[in-house]
């Protein structure tokens, strides 16, 4: 237990700082935006309490919020991931399919369910953090052009972090 604590408490240090040093300052044509710290959030075990989760996620958006300057945006933004992540394991993912408190990864779930879980959550991060931003009907089409971009540039870092950090499932 204190093996994945610790283990999320340095994910969590991790993807923030390089959000805020590295990822930060990659923006394209301001479209173009990766948020890879919303993988401390995909990742946290399924067995998390829930106010444990709203709090991390709030945590971990209010730390970005502190760094980009944006009061509460991305806070805001990871409560609703926070709470998009609980109803979408809740409809795909049976309890008794799996071990004590593995994580969503992609090899403990496999490609087709990490990438649908990926994709549709931050989907929904990235198209409330975007619509809070600019909070105008007039801008819509550059805001869902703004989340397209972003989430497959997002959803792509997430695979590629995946694929390079974490291995398969073992079997007994």
């Amino acid at each position: 237990m204190s093996r994945i604590l610790l283990y999320n408490i340095l994910r969590f240090i991790i993807l923030l700082f390089v959000q805020v040093f590295l990822l930060k300052n990659m923006v394209f044509y301001n479209l173009n935006v990766p948020f890879l710290y919303i993988l401390f959030i995909l990742l946290l075990p399924f067995e998390t309490p829930n106010i444990l989760l709203f709090t991390l996620s709030f945590l971990m958006g209010f730390s970005i919020d502190l760094f980009s300057d944006t009061l509460g945006l991305h806070a805001a933004a990871c409560t609703v991931l926070a709470l998009m992540r609980v109803f979408f394991i809740s409809i795909t993912v049976q309890k008794d399919n799996y071990d004590s408190d593995p994580e969503p990864t992609l090899g403990i779930m496999g490609f087709r369910w990490f990438f649908f879980y990926t994709l549709i959550l931050t989907i929904t991060h990235h198209f409330f953090l975007f619509n809070l931003e600019v909070f105008k009907f007039a801008e819509i089409l550059n805001t869902f052009s703004r989340v397209l971009v972003s989430s497959t540039f997002t959803v792509t870092l997430i695979l590629i972090t995946e694929v390079l950090f974490y291995r398969k499932k073992q079997r007994k």
